[in-house]
């Protein structure tokens, strides 16, 4: 469309009602007359609708920075405790709050081709959710967070804070927007670390690399696996892992070949006791899998159309695309701004055991270094753990003044048959006892849920207390000494001093709260066969 303007410099005062022309027209002629013929501009006027600008509030009594599981989960607290609080939770991702464990685990397996879009999908105990903690009707718009009667829980989207202004309570977004808060917990978690080898690499092979953490990256690697000859997984921990066992059971259908490479010599060589980090691999690998131990990366380049990985050891590998699951930086960029201290060894903001770092500023979830009586200070990157911490800091923002005991769990399924809970300090280089038994059709991840109602399962696991965990009455055998091949079930005690610092449950499920007495108790215990009848491993 064209719209016509008419100006006219005949009168005395001369205007152009085009801001950008004003200084650029003169109504004088080549010969040095006036000209009073009027000038006509024809414009081209694209009729695009202009955007309506997001009214932000300018106060909020509780800020929340960042939009994951510790967050929500402080909001939820917040409410709980005053119903009437008025929340703003502030998230660079364009998502509503959701959980993160499903990106890596059940929505890999779902049958529905829609999946990406909806990402609903079915839990193991058949179950189907989504993998948002909230519709949006839950939410209130950010405009209306200072007019609701009853207040609210408002999610402000796709925007960053990146000052914090401590004395004047208030923070500064990206787009220099102002927002003053009465309290505020930081709950920016973490993003996920690259090899060097990588990022130097250049922008072929960086356009081919998927670091792996929120829902765009789901259904970005989503696609590729469906689009794609090969892809390479770096790193064998809890992520790589289940990826790898995801997409090899992909590859099952199609002609995708699924490599997994680490530096270690089994999957979870860092977590497992190596007989046990053996028995997974060998799992991974029947998922059909490539596994390739004791890989150093050394160079990453693309050559031919392939991503070309060298190893160290001489050994090279062609891909496709690769996946880089090489752990997690927790995000302490506000630290320098609000002058708040970052643990030098564990990373994260130091809080106290109330999870406060100053007088009006909590931290949560994976950013948060915390103190614990039992196993010093720490730093936990686990969906249990945001969920506690958060909720506990949501309570403490509202007066609670609640120090943080609780043991939190993590788990990780490598599909619907075998999976394992955590508590604790679980790291291979630690003495380990292991108690095993022969494993039965109930003995599954998948069972478990079905069993507990429940997909998530520290959803279940966090609420649950054990005062005084009693063993069977039923006889049971003898514990089943350390066999090849034999670790259907078990669980594996890890040591320091003596005293079991970690626990992991091998495919034993909602035994959590007697795993969390004895790591709170701390106490040496003679003869730990004994200690892991408490857990039933021989029932049938």
């Amino acid at each position: 469309m064209f719209s016509m303007i008419k100006i006219d410099f005949s009168e005395e005062k001369k205007f152009c009602p085009i801001p950008s022309c004003r200084n650029n027209l003169s109504p004088t002629s080549a010969g040095g007359q006036t000209d009073n013929t009027a000038l006509w501009f024809f414009l081209r006027m694209e009729h695009v609708p202009a955007p309506t600008p997001v009214e932000f509030p300018s106060h909020a009594p509780y800020l929340l920075i960042g939009g994951g599981t510790a967050s929500f989960a402080a909001a939820r607290s917040i409410r709980a405790r005053d119903p009437g609080a008025r929340v703003l939770i502030i998230t660079d991702e364009p998502d509503l709050p959701y959980m993160r464990p499903p990106l890596s685990k059940e929505l890999w397996f779902s049958d529905d081709p829609s999946v990406v879009d909806t990402l609903r999908f079915k839990q193991w105990n058949g179950k189907e959710r989504s993998i948002y903690f909230q519709p949006p009707s839950f939410y209130v718009s950010p405009q209306d967070l200072e007019k609701v009667e009853n207040g609210g829980v408002a999610v402000l989207t796709g925007k960053k804070v990146v000052h914090m202004d401590v004395r004047g309570n208030k923070v500064t977004l990206s787009d220099n927007t102002e927002i003053s808060y009465d309290k505020c917990l930081i709950a920016t978690g973490g993003v996920p670390r690259n090899l060097q080898v990588i990022e130097r690499a250049g922008e072929e092979v960086t356009k081919r690399t998927t670091l792996f953490r929120k829902v765009e990256d789901f259904k970005a690697l989503d696609k590729v696996s469906r689009d794609t000859k090969s892809i390479t997984i770096i790193g064998g921990g809890f992520l790589g892992s289940e990826l790898a066992c995801a997409l090899g059971r992909r590859s099952a259908d199609s002609d995708l070949e699924v490599i997994q490479m680490f530096p270690e010599k089994g999957n979870m060589g860092k977590v497992l006791p190596e007989y046990l980090s053996n028995w997974t691999t060998a799992k991974v690998k029947s998922e059909g899998v490539t596994v390739i131990t004791e890989a150093l990366v050394k160079a990453v380049s693309y050559k031919d159309g392939k991503v070309e990985i060298k190893l160290k050891d001489g050994r090279v590998v062609k891909t496709d695309h690769v996946v880089a699951a090489v752990g997690l930086e927790p995000s302490v960029e506000l630290a320098k701004s609000a002058g708040l201290e970052v643990d030098s060894d564990f990373g994260g903001f130091r809080v106290n055991a109330e999870l406060q770092a100053r007088s009006n500023i909590w931290v949560a979830g994976d950013a948060a270094c915390f103190y614990d009586i039992r196993l010093g200070r720490r730093r936990v990157e686990h969906h249990d753990h945001a969920v506690v911490s958060g909720r506990l800091a949501g309570e403490n923002m509202t007066g609670a003044n609640k120090p943080y005991w609780h043991q939190s769990m993590f788990w990780s399924d490598l599909g619907p048959d075998v999976g394992y809970e955590a508590i604790g300090i679980v790291d291979s280089s630690l003495p380990t006892v292991g108690v095993f038994a022969k494993a039965t059709a109930k003995d599954t991840p998948k069972a478990a849920t079905e069993k507990s109602g429940t997909g998530i399962r520290s959803e279940s696991e966090t609420e649950g207390t054990a005062s005084s965990p009693v063993a069977s009455s039923t006889p049971e055998p003898p514990p089943v000494p350390e066999q090849k091949d034999n670790y259907g079930k078990g669980v594996i005690f890890y040591l320091r001093d003596k005293v079991v610092v970690g626990i992991i449950l091998w495919n034993v499920f909602n035994r959590m709260p007697v795993a969390r007495k004895i790591i709170k108790d701390g106490e040496e215990h003679a003869d730990l066969n004994e200690v892991a009848k408490l857990f039933n491993i021989h029932e049938d």
